[in-house]
């Protein structure tokens, strides 16, 4: 029987071609199938803000939506430690903090907790509902509305590893934080690539600041002497100092921020007034969400209205708690409570921030205490735009 032999250069070609067209055909056919999701980057919220001006309430409208990581006040722990410096020399290690835990890396808290740590060793840790549910805590689900108070009884006990843990579980990271007064001291991260960092700016009527402040007078005084620069002398701020230096800073971000902004802080920046916000929750909840690229969630939506719409402005040892009240009459309290002698000096050394930020003054007494004289004048819109 007769073979017949086909030369081996042939039998290379032909391999040849048959690969080639393989490869094609692969690739062709690979083109149009579904590509595997890239895990979307991280959102970074910083809300920014001064004590007692509402944060807290804003902080847990965010902490307590189960795709957010949130802290509240990390740069306490920054402030503790070195608090014979002033607030603008430590403005640098707040920021580098604030920017580590946006980037889950709490090897940032080692220079100011040094020992063996456990969730409990975190300023408010129990405030955060991802640090209070899993995989930080197996004592609750990311979907469940969580408690101070039951957080620390079940959660305090774990250790502070779960802490980066669980922020990496995350797509949105917000702070909170009251420790910033200078809008530029934040543009190394605005112009950082490995943060998409976006900025709630909270303000509130500063006569409203002034008699939250003074149901937490002890509490403050350490942060006041932190802001007068007095080398770790406590301040109790009877001359509205400290208020003064917070209505400056206000009026700086909000200027910086709107008055001729660079490029970078297009779209970044957000400023809502706690008045609003507590008038009308869930429209002005929908635009910081919709802000942050969240979306707001029917057990959301009726915890917000559980914790608006309680009963009275709350109790004086409730100052730093989040707990059910009458939210449009904790606003207007300011205007039976405090003296008119009190209000004209407010008024005095926060003139230019009660102006800017949108509050009418008043003349007398008369007009402090009639409840039918609405001080929260519209906001004005378009009242800047890009270059």
């Amino acid at each position: 029987m007769a073979r017949f032999r086909i030369p081996s250069t042939i039998v290379i070609l032909f391999v040849t071609v048959q690969t080639g067209f393989l490869l094609f055909m692969y690739a062709r056919y690979s083109s149009f199938m579904p590509q595997s999701e890239e895990k979307p980057p991280q959102v970074h919220i910083l809300i920014l803000s001064s004590w007692r001006s509402g944060s807290s309430f804003v902080g847990q409208l965010f902490s307590q939506h189960p795709s957010v990581f949130y802290l509240m006040e990390p740069a306490w722990h920054v402030w503790v430690t070195m608090y014979q410096n002033s607030a603008k020399v430590l403005h640098m290690a707040v920021r580098d903090l604030v920017r580590s835990v946006f980037l889950c890396d709490m090897s940032v808290f080692d220079a100011y907790m040094p020992w063996k740590r456990n969730l409990s060793d975190l300023f408010q840790w129990a405030v955060s509902r991802a640090l209070c549910s899993a995989p930080a805590c197996d004592s609750f689900q990311r979907t469940d509305i969580t408690s101070e108070m039951a957080c620390k009884t079940l959660c305090g006990r774990y250790p502070f590893s779960k802490v980066e843990e669980a922020c990496k579980t995350y797509r949105h990271v917000v702070v909170k934080e009251g420790r910033f007064f200078d809008l530029k001291v934040l543009y190394p991260l605005l112009t950082d690539p490995s943060l998409n960092l976006k900025i709630i700016h909270l303000v509130r009527d500063p006569r409203a600041v002034v008699k939250s402040r003074e149901q937490s007078v002890k509490a403050l005084a350490r942060d006041n002497g932190i802001v007068l620069s007095t080398n770790g002398t406590k301040v109790e701020d009877s001359k509205y100092k400290v208020m003064e230096e917070i209505c400056r800073s206000h009026v700086q971000i909000y200027e910086t921020a709107t008055l001729k902004p660079p490029n970078f802080l297009k779209d970044r920046y957000l400023m809502i007034r706690f008045e609003d916000l507590v008038r009308d929750p869930l429209s002005q909840i929908s635009e910081m969400y919709k802000f942050a690229d969240l979306r707001l969630t029917p057990m959301l939506k009726s915890w917000i209205y559980n914790i608006t719409h309680g009963q009275g402005p709350g109790k004086k040892k409730e100052a730093f708690k989040i707990t059910s009240r009458d939210a449009v009459s904790v606003s207007q309290a300011w205007r039976n409570v405090l003296s008119f002698q009190k209000i004209k000096k407010i008024q005095e050394v926060c003139k230019g921030a009660i102006n800017m930020l949108g509050y009418q003054l008043v003349d007398s007494e008369k007009e402090q205490r009639d409840l039918s004289l609405d001080l929260v004048l519209p906001r004005r819109q378009n009242q800047f735009s890009w270059s």
